[in-house]
């Protein structure tokens, strides 16, 4: 059984799916609440509207007509009943009109909402989820699978209810006009109701693979797109379009299937409706023959039957969007439900100033084991201590576990055993909102937003222009952004496209130097710098470092000969520690390292 299948046959079912949008729709239930008051006179005026049409015909042949219309002449009777009709059609259009606007409004506002709670789940989960999720398929669940559960809502479920009370309504107007002619269009329920079920149940398993696709044909877009450069410069364009048409042929023919049996509940429906209008002729026929029925109500019976199956009709069209809302459910709960891996739990502290204490900017790693996936150890039993305001070092070979010492560090994940301290408390103690603004991380790749640069500084908190403009000069980056065109008001494209990567850089470490944190950590800050603009900024990182516990990754080992102490991991095990000379002097793994860099300079 495939993924597709299993969802599909999971125990929870279609209704209990829709549960999830009851506490959305309880914040609205005044406005819900006068929608359904709503559905009542408006299914009533439309079940009104064939009766006053048999009465018209019953009139003109001079049968048994509506006890007030007995008095009255031909003429007179015959306005009275247009009259009444046109009121009944203005009334339907008046109702239908504020009643569809009342539940497009709160559809849009419940998906809005339902939008926002997602966005923060997902923005709330661990690094761990999403490497291995692909962007493609967060942005489809996201947006379009957001939308059709919006569309579930607004055009589905309220309008099944109007649906129903509309057939119900005229369910019970026909019994009573005449029971035998009611039966037979009640009897073509039953065969209508069972195809329904069964196309229906085949359209939602081609929906739930062809939104699989569409997840992966994302993907396949966004990763292209992202990555067009190594497209070109490789040329794979033939290649990963191939791919990409592999993919959209997959998803075209799950649509074509999804249409063809949304399709075959149409046509259903509209042989359904003919046949009941022959059966009423037929059987009501007879009756006329007989002179046991008028003419004018087998009028209104043939009236009646396909206003009796169009809401069907409807019934169905909407049906077949709830399935599509149903796959957007499903979807949507699996992501609401992916457990947020890092948590504040029993937070003791909860002000940046509270982390400063006897042991302030200390850092230790206790018996720390961590592993990506399942038992596979990155680190082995760390145990590593830098003091408040020292300079550490941490070299290796790749894979050695350097970078994931600064992952748990600032909590983008856990320890599989073992625990981290920050000025003596536990980080899982400590809010990550302040863990996060106590230690200052620069990574190798900056990562800008579409914005101004003022804006890339400070992230959208609050922060006077002087205090900005003091960051930029502390970091020497001052003079690089008052060159722009509007200086801090400068608009940068997505990802700072029309910065070169050098200035991407440089704004880093303003970005940084504003939140003035206590811990400093330079995961290969200065990698992607030119040697000029990398002597450039030694400077300013010499102010910033001063009176600051530093944590340095560095490839070029020849920048990191003046820290304090050098940490040499290797399989995620510390094997060497000490300064630069002492180290250089035991001829290990460092001196190796060194001594190989300087022989390919």
């Amino acid at each position: 059984m495939n993924a597709s299948q299993s969802l599909i046959t999971s125990k929870e079912n279609d209704w209990r799916l829709l549960l999830i949008l009851v506490p959305y729709a309880r914040r609205h239930s005044r406005l819900l609440v006068i929608a359904l008051i709503f559905l009542i006179p408006m299914s009533i005026a439309g079940a009104v509207q064939p009766l006053i049409i048999g009465e018209a015909i019953s009139l003109l042949r001079q049968e048994t007509t509506w006890f007030f219309l007995s008095n009255l002449t031909l003429t007179q009777g015959l306005h009275l009943l247009i009259g009444f009709f046109l009121f009944t059609i203005l009334l339907r259009l008046i109702f239908v009109s504020i009643q569809g606007y009342l539940v497009q409004q709160v559809g849009q506002e419940i998906t809005s909402e339902v939008r926002q709670d997602l966005f923060t789940h997902v923005t709330s989960l661990g690094s761990r989820f999403f490497h291995g999720t692909p962007v493609g398929k967060l942005v489809t669940r996201i947006t379009n699978d957001v939308e059709a559960l919006g569309e579930v809502f607004a055009s589905g479920a309220i309008g099944i209810l109007s649906d129903i009370v509309y057939i119900l309504i005229m369910l019970v107007t026909i019994l009573t006009l005449q029971w035998q002619l009611a039966l037979v269009l009640i009897l073509m329920l039953v065969p209508v109701t069972g195809l329904i079920i069964y196309f229906q149940h085949q359209y939602r398993k081609a929906n739930y693979q062809a939104r699989e696709e569409l997840s992966q044909l994302n993907s396949i877009l966004q990763e292209n797109i992202a990555g067009i450069n190594i497209v070109q410069l490789f040329g794979r364009e033939k290649f990963n379009s191939e791919a990409f048409r592999a993919v959209n042929e997959r998803y075209r023919t799950q649509v074509d299937k999804t249409i063809f049996h949304d399709s075959a509940v149409s046509a259903t429906l509209e042989w359904i409706s003919i046949i009941s209008i022959a059966g009423v002729l037929w059987v009501g026929g007879m009756f006329v023959l007989q002179n046991n029925l008028e003419l004018g109500t087998i009028t209104t019976f043939i009236i009646y039957s396909p206003r009796l199956f169009f809401p069907l009709r409807q019934f169905a069209e909407k049906f077949t969007m709830f399935q599509a809302g149903f796959t957007a459910i499903e979807r949507i709960q699996e992501l609401m439900s992916e457990p947020i891996e890092i948590k504040d739990s029993n937070p003791v502290l909860g002000k940046k100033e509270q982390l400063a204490g006897n042991h302030k900017g200390e850092i230790r790693f206790e018996h720390v084991w961590f592993a990506y996936k399942d038992e596979d150890y990155v680190l082995k039993d760390l145990n590593l201590t830098i003091g408040g305001g020292e300079k550490v070092a941490l070299v290796g070979p790749t894979g050695a576990g350097k970078s994931s010492i600064i992952s748990l560090l600032c909590r983008l994940y856990e320890p599989s055993r073992g625990r981290i301290l920050v000025n003596g408390i536990d980080i899982r103690q400590i809010p990550q909102t302040e863990l996060r603004r106590y230690i200052g991380v620069i990574l190798q790749e900056s990562f800008l937003f579409a914005g101004d640069v003022k804006r890339n500084i400070t992230l959208g908190e609050s922060y006077q222009l002087e205090t900005i403009k003091e960051a930029a000069q502390l970091t020497n980056v001052a003079q690089f952004i008052e060159a722009l065109p509007e200086g801090y008001h400068t608009q940068l494209r997505e990802r700072g496209t029309n910065l070169s990567g050098g200035q991407k850089q440089l704004l880093a470490f303003a970005r940084i130097a504003i939140r003035d944190p206590e811990v400093l950590v330079l995961d290969e800050a200065t990698s992607s710098l030119d040697l000029a603009t990398e002597s450039y900024i030694q400077s300013a990182l010499k102010q910033l470092l001063v009176s600051r516990t530093a944590i340095i990754i560095a490839h070029r080992l020849s920048t990191i000969r003046n820290v304090d102490k050098i940490i040499v991991l290797k399989q995620g095990e510390i094997v060497e520690s000490g300064t630069h000379d002492t180290l250089w002097a035991k001829g290990g793994l460092y001196a190796s390292l060194y001594q190989l860099q300087m022989l390919g300079t």
